[in-house]
């Protein structure tokens, strides 16, 4: 049911936060800026999680927080998403007026936080005559090549600020650069049978020959990867053989049927420790 609607140029989206904080609302706060929709899911009156089309959690709810312009209209209800933001109302809204710029400047130079970051080089030639704050130092042991920005920010629970700017020092002295590993594929159906186990995964040798070429992935061989689809995400194991597309992933049909997955469905497949 729809409690409370407007413009962002009449009311601003902090001030519509804090009332729905303010009466402990539970619901989600559809933003529309130029045909690009967010939503703030709200809970007992705190923000936590947000979407966008491009990111989300904490990330999401800073770039809704700074459109000065739009439609926004509150559906109050209970509704199922993760708790991917643990600040007050009161710090998310500071945090997100005190670093706007800085989020605008480090978001020039890393537009896509879907990108995998990976330092050049181990410690401590790392971060050698480099300015790394001690408390920014730990996002380092996660950026290994797998994940993404926003999963580097979820893991330590650090801010895009912090994750970002340890990325730009790193990235400005040479030491770091940015993957793109994920490949959208097709699934076709495997039938399980004696020497396919219906929890394996398959992909083309081609796949894992692009994928070695890159970043980390050639020190170890690749056992397993994480497919990602509209309603779901898995971490299963994979074999790469030959004749099959390198367009495609196959997938034992029981999997399939179990995760709701239609043949001919593209997926999102990337490498995983």
């Amino acid at each position: 049911m729809s409690t409370l609607r407007g413009s962002v140029q009449s009311i601003s989206l902090p001030d519509v936060i804090q009332l729905l904080h303010a009466n402990r609302k539970t619901g989600k706060l559809h933003v529309t800026r130029d045909k690009v929709g967010g939503v703030l899911y709200v809970l007992n009156g705190d923000v936590v999680h947000a979407e966008t089309p491009e990111v989300l959690g904490e990330s999401a709810a800073f770039d809704i927080l700074e459109w000065n312009q739009g439609e926004f209209e509150f559906i109050s209800g209970k509704f199922k998403a993760p708790t991917s933001i643990k600040r007050s109302v009161t710090d998310l809204l500071m945090e997100a007026a005190r670093t706007t710029d800085s989020r605008k400047y480090l978001r020039g130079i890393f537009p896509n936080l879907h990108q995998v970051p990976w330092p050049t080089c181990p410690e401590p030639a790392l971060t050698e005559g480099l300015r790394v704050f001690a408390e920014d130092r730990k996002v380092l042991p996660f950026l290994d090549g797998y994940r993404t920005f926003l999963e580097v920010m979820a893991a330590t629970e650090m801010s895009e600020v912090s994750v970002l700017q340890t990325c730009a020092t790193l990235r400005a002295a040479g030491r770091l650069t940015l993957l793109e590993p994920s490949l959208s594929l097709a699934v076709v159906p495997l039938k399980s049978g004696f020497f396919r186990k219906a929890d394996r995964i398959e992909l083309a040798r081609e796949v894992e020959a692009r994928w070695l070429a890159h970043g980390p992935y050639g020190a170890d061989p690749i056992g397993k990867v994480r497919i990602l689809w509209p309603e779901g995400l898995a971490v299963e194991q994979v074999q790469f053989v030959k004749g099959l597309s390198e367009q495609t992933i196959g997938i034992p049909r029981e999997l399939m049927q179990s995760w709701g997955l239609p043949e001919g469905i593209f997926v999102t497949v990337r490498p995983t420790p």
